[in-house]
C-alpha cells in the first residue's frame, strides 16, 4: 500500500466547514491531511456546528444503526513489547501481571456480551505475536464460543505471520484488530520494540486473507495536531472496516503515566475530523472515553461521528456499565445493528 499525497494547505479563506458540507456530506469524498489539520485547529465556538457535521455525515453514508462490540484478554500482561501507553508491558512497573483465563470463562464472557445486543466479541492477547500455544488456545476458544453463542469473533493478538493469518481465517474470524496507534511520524516516540511497518504488513496480510480489518489508535500520547491530521489521513489509506478511537488514560508504571488527560473539546474536535476523514467507516468509541468524555461527552461524540461502541469494560481499565450505554442509544434512538444483517 502506498501513502496518499498529503493535501497542499489551503491559502484561501474558504471555511473549512463550508468545503466538508460540499465535499464529504454531499460527494461522500474524505478530507485529506491538510484539510483535517483545518479542522483540528478550529475555534472551540465552532464545536457545535462541527459535531453536527460529523453526525449528518454519518447518518447519510453509514446509517444510523450503531455497531456494539464486546471485548476479553484471553492472556493479559507480560507482554515484551514497550508500547509506552501500555499496563500489560513487561518492561514497566505497573500493577497488571500476566494470566490466563480458561475456556469457560470466555464462553461466559462471549454470553454476557450477547446478551447486550453486541455483534462482535473480540478476543484479545498481550503478545508481541501468537506462539503455538496461544493459537491453540484461540482456536479453542472460537470452537466453544460458537457451539453456544451466535456472534461474529475478532481476534487481537498481535502482529502475525502470513501462517497464522491464514490459520486464523480458516478459524472464521470475522474481523482482525491491530491498531497502528499513532501516526508513523510520532510512533517511534511510542513504541520502540517493532516498528509501524510492522504493523502495516500484518494488517495487508489480512485484508489479502479477506478478514475485515480493524485498526485504530489512541489519541493524546503527545502527538501534535499536525501528527494526528497525519494519522488520520494513513488509516484513510488503509482503508480500514472499522476505526476504533482510544484516548490516553495515563496508566500507573508507564512511560505516559504523566501525560495529561485530553481536554473533551480536543477529543470530540478529533472525533468529527476523523469521521470527515473516513466518512464510510465504522468509527467505534473505545478505551478512555470515560475519563475524557464523562458522560455529557458520551452523548456528544454519539451525535459527532460515532457509530460503534465497545460495552463493558476494556482490557486493563473500566469502562461504563453496558446498561447504561444501551439505555444512551435507545435515548438518542440509535438502532443497535443486528446480528442477521452483519452476516
Amino acid at each position: 500500500m502506498t501513502q496518499a499525497p498529503v493535501q497542499s494547505a489551503q491559502i484561501s479563506t474558504t471555511d473549512i466547514l463550508a468545503v466538508a458540507r460540499e465535499q464529504v456530506l454531499e460527494r461522500g469524498e474524505p478530507l485529506g491531511e491538510a484539510q483535517v489539520l483545518e479542522v483540528l485547529q478550529l475555534p472551540e465556538e465552532r464545536l457545535e456546528e462541527l459535531l453536527q457535521l460529523a453526525h449528518d455525515v454519518r447518518m447519510r453514508w453509514c446509517g444510523p444503526e450503531v455497531e456494539v462490540e464486546g471485548i476479553i484478554s484471553l492472556k493479559t500482561g507480560g507482554c515484551p513489547e514497550d508500547c509506552h501507553f501500555c499496563s500489560q508491558s513487561g518492561l514497566f512497573q505497573s500493577p497488571v501481571r500476566s494470566a490466563w483465563i480458561d475456556i469457560p470463562s470466555l464462553v461466559e464472557a462471549a454470553k454476557q456480551t450477547a446478551k447486550t445486543g453486541a455483534t462482535e466479541f473480540c478476543i484479545v492477547a498481550a503478545v508481541r505475536g501468537p506462539d503455538a500455544r496461544l493459537m491453540s488456545q484461540v482456536k479453542a476458544g472460537i470452537e466453544a464460543i460458537r457451539n453456544e453463542v451466535e456472534i461474529h469473533i475478532a481476534c487481537s493478538l498481535g502482529m502475525l505471520t502470513q501462517e497464522q493469518v491464514d490459520e486464523l481465517a480458516d478459524m472464521g474470524v470475522h474481523r482482525y484488530n491491530h491498531n497502528l496507534e499513532t501516526a508513523k511520524s510520532h510512533f517511534p516516540n511510542v513504541v520502540t520494540t517493532h516498528s509501524w511497518e510492522e504493523r502495516w504488513d500484518t494488517l495487508r496480510m489480512v485484508r489479502e486473507a479477506g478478514m475485515e480489518v480493524c485498526c485504530g489508535g489512541i489519541l493524546g500520547m503527545g502527538e501534535s495536531l499536525e501528527q494526528r491530521a497525519e494519522f488520520a489521513a494513513q488509516l484513510a489509506v488503509l482503508e480500514p472496516d472499522e476505526v476504533p478511537l482510544n484516548f490516553l488514560n495515563p496508566r500507573p508504571g508507564t512511560p505516559f503515566s504523566d501525560l495529561e488527560v485530553l481536554s473533551p473539546t480536543e477529543a470530540l474536535k478529533s472525533i468529527a475530523a476523523f469521521r470527515l476523514a473516513l466518512p464510510r467507516t465504522i468509527l467505534r468509541f473505545a478505551g478512555g472515553r470515560e475519563i475524557t468524555l464523562g458522560d455529557l461527552g458520551a452523548k456528544q461524540g454519539m451525535l459527532g461521528g460515532i457509530n460503534a461502541v465497545i460495552v463493558g469494560n476494556y482490557l486493563t481499565t473500566l469502562g461504563r456499565p453496558a446498561e447504561s450505554d444501551i439505555d444512551l442509544l435507545g435515548e438518542l434512538e440509535m438502532p443497535i445493528k443486528a446480528l442477521n444483517a452483519t452476516i
